[in-house]
């Protein structure tokens, strides 16, 4: 059964009505056919065009509501005539139909002032707002022309107890799992005003040093511009801000101003003070709520300290992250400070929430024959960084040399490429990486930029290859088997299957050989009495959505919910469970806010079609490329390799951004 009842989105047309049973059509598209789990949705419109699924849908005052929500925005951005005088012009001539007052001249006028936003506005809002509305003129004539014609207002203009909720988004917002305004802050470096730019990204995202630097930029696969040329810059444009912010010993950019503390007897627990935590505590912070956070480690940043190279995120610029969460007075990190059950079970008792925001710091296992931990050269990723990382960014344990060593390493994610390249800064003598899958995959995996410079500096990659058996002396690992595979076409036309080649396995000596095909939680913290519900990955069990796990109260978000995710996708999770968390300290209710399910719906509609064809801007004008260390200044040191934009740089490659901003809306 079909729950359209007209549909017109991305050119596709289903029209339902006077239909039943198997005449009724069904669309592939992703529509949010319930607003949340008690109310339904009657209508979507947005940037590709509209969705009634309630034939009761006033579709005359639908307009009227969404051009309304345009009109609002356009005033308050004013940056074009197209755009704000036309969102005024589409809002009085639909509600003068709306009301009975119209003429068969306004829907000509509506069609004129459309067009001519759809060709002159300065930014994507302009242009596609119209494209609903015309679609609504066009497939349900009948309605606006009986208002019309006689003279009567639509049926529900002044009786609607429909609400209607809007969001703005961008297919690169949209991608980002912290939903970071990035149209805002590219706008702000093309402006050169970098505390806007800086305060727009701390909206959702407080580590701007740290992922400036180190952000896998899904953004970029989802920037419109890719469509026409190269996708902009995103992830470099965003360390702009925050390294003006810094270098120039300003005030913190927050991106509202800290309320005072609240003082109030309430306050909430966060495990861990990696991205998840810090960001949690940043945003509760702001609200003034108490936040106390737990950490094991002597040193604070979680994996993106101990476990990310300092070429590629030197520490004194994540630590001016750090310092930006510190500096809020209701924060208070604990150091040193090993959380186990017991513990646990007392801090649940003390405070009114607590986040579990803990790592993924156990190293998994290759899997292969002859596996001994405990064997000399058999070397865990996180251990390896550890070691490395703790000597190279605060001196603490003893430095790293690999002269005359070969380092095998599986995987093929981040926590390899710091492996690899962590491995040729030691000295190894060779570095190779081993990885079941292709070159395209590895890439997809980390960046172009990420595997590009580790060829160029001398990282061996053996693609569709696994270790079958590690040969050891009794003492030392020596040498490993390692087979090779094919991809094979599926008879029954599904995905290639990799398949061993029969003969095809070589000998490849070694003197370590590191693990980093996963990472895992370590659980023991947990009480066993409690129960609490877990995933098959093994991690804490929660909806994707409020992150609240199975025990009121209890929350969790970045490694420890989901398994080993990007800096990005921690942050996103975090500051969604620290917005859960300010209501629920309160009210003992776990609720989203209205943005925050129009963001889940909108993501998972996609506001990106990589189909589309671009219309209106300049092709050609060629992606700006930062400064980089040359292989010799860079392979035998921890110098940072990306020296990021200069200032006319920078400024010169946001111009390239087409501010791609859509307005959706529900109505309920």
């Amino acid at each position: 059964m079909s729950n359209i009842y007209f549909s017109y989105w991305q050119g596709e047309v289903i029209d339902n009505r006077g239909k039943s049973g198997d005449e009724l059509a069904t669309t592939s598209f992703k529509f949010p056919f319930a607003y949340d789990d008690t109310t339904k949705t009657k209508a979507y419109v947005g940037w590709d065009g509209f969705a009634i699924f309630d034939q009761g849908v006033d579709v005359v005052k639908l307009a009227i509501n969404y051009a309304k929500q345009y009109q609002e925005y356009s005033e308050a951005c004013g940056r074009c005539a197209p755009g704000r005088w036309g969102g005024r012009i589409l809002y009085d001539l639909f509600d003068k139909i709306g009301r009975g007052e119209g003429s068969l001249s306004d829907i000509a006028h509506l069609k004129e002032i459309s067009s001519t936003m759809q060709q002159t506005s300065k930014c994507e809002i302009g242009k596609t707002v119209p494209t609903p509305l015309l679609g609504m003129l066009n497939y349900f004539e009948k309605e606006f022309l009986e208002c019309i014609n006689k003279k009567q207002k639509s049926p529900w203009y002044d009786g609607d107890n429909d609400k209607y909720i809007a969001n703005i988004t961008a297919p690169c917002m949209d991608m980002c799992p912290a939903h970071v305004d990035i149209p805002a802050y590219i706008e702000g470096v093309r402006d050169g005003l970098y505390d806007n730019a800086l305060s727009s990204t701390r909206k959702t995202m407080p580590l701007a040093h740290t992922c400036g630097r180190v952000c896998p930029h899904p953004c970029e696969k989802a920037c419109r511009r890719g469509n026409l040329d190269e996708p902009v810059a995103i992830m470099e444009l965003k360390r702009i801000g925050a390294d003006y912010e810094t270098d120039h010993e300003l005030e913190w950019f927050h991106p509202v101003k800290p309320k005072k503390p609240k003082d109030d007897g309430k306050k909430v627990a966060i495990i861990g003070a990696g991205p998840a935590g810090l960001t949690a505590a940043y945003y509760l912070g702001l609200e003034g709520i108490k936040v106390d956070i737990f950490e094991e480690l002597p040193v604070l940043g979680g994996e993106v300290a101990v476990g990310v190279p300092q070429y590629r995120m030197p520490i004194e610029k994540y630590n001016k992250d750090i310092e930006l969460v510190e500096s809020l007075p209701t924060v208070d990190i604990i150091r040193n400070h090993r959380v186990n059950a017991d513990r646990l079970k007392e801090i649940d008792a003390e405070y009114d929430a607590t986040l579990l925001a803990f790592g993924t710091r156990l190293s998994k296992r290759i899997g292969c024959d002859n596996e001994n931990k405990k064997m000399g050269g058999y070397w865990g990723a996180i251990d390896m960084l550890d070691q490395i990382n703790l000597w190279e960014k605060y001196k603490i344990g003893i430095p790293t040399d690999l002269t005359g060593k070969t380092v095998v390493c599986v995987g093929g994610g981040f926590t390899s490429m710091d492996v690899v390249r962590c491995s040729i800064r030691a000295n190894a003598k060779k570095v190779v990486m081993l990885y079941r899958r292709d070159e395209k995959t590895i890439i997809n995996n980390t960046t172009f930029e990420e595997y590009t410079e580790a060829v160029e500096e001398g990282v061996e990659f053996i693609f569709h290859s696994a270790i079958n058996t590690i040969i050891d002396d009794g003492e030392n690992i020596k040498k490993l088997i390692v087979d090779r595979y094919e991809l094979k076409p599926d008879p029954n036309g599904g995905r290639p299957v990799l398949e061993k080649i029969e003969g095809g396995e070589f000998e490849l000596e070694c003197d370590f050989v590191v693990p980093a095909v996963s990472q895992s939680a370590d659980l023991q913290l947990l009480p066993q009495e409690w129960e609490l519900k877990l995933t098959s990955w093994n991690t804490l069990l929660t909806n994707g959505k409020d992150y609240m796990t199975s025990r009121p109260g209890l929350f969790a978000a970045g490694d420890c919910e989901y398994g080993p995710m990007t800096i990005v996708n921690a942050v996103g999770q975090a500051k969604r469970a620290a917005s859960v968390i300010s209501r629920y300290i309160y009210d003992g209710k776990v609720t989203l806010t209205d943005a925050e399910i129009m963001e889940d719906h909108t993501r998972k509609l996609g506001a990106y079609n990589k189909k589309e064809k671009i219309k209106g801007w300049m092709k050609g004008l060629p992606r700006a490329e930062s400064e980089k260390l040359g292989v010799e200044e860079r392979k035998y040191n921890n110098l940072e390799v990306n020296l990021g934009f200069t200032s006319e740089e920078a400024k010169a490659e946001a111009q390239r951004c087409m501010r791609c901003y859509y307005i959706g809306m529900v109505a309920v």
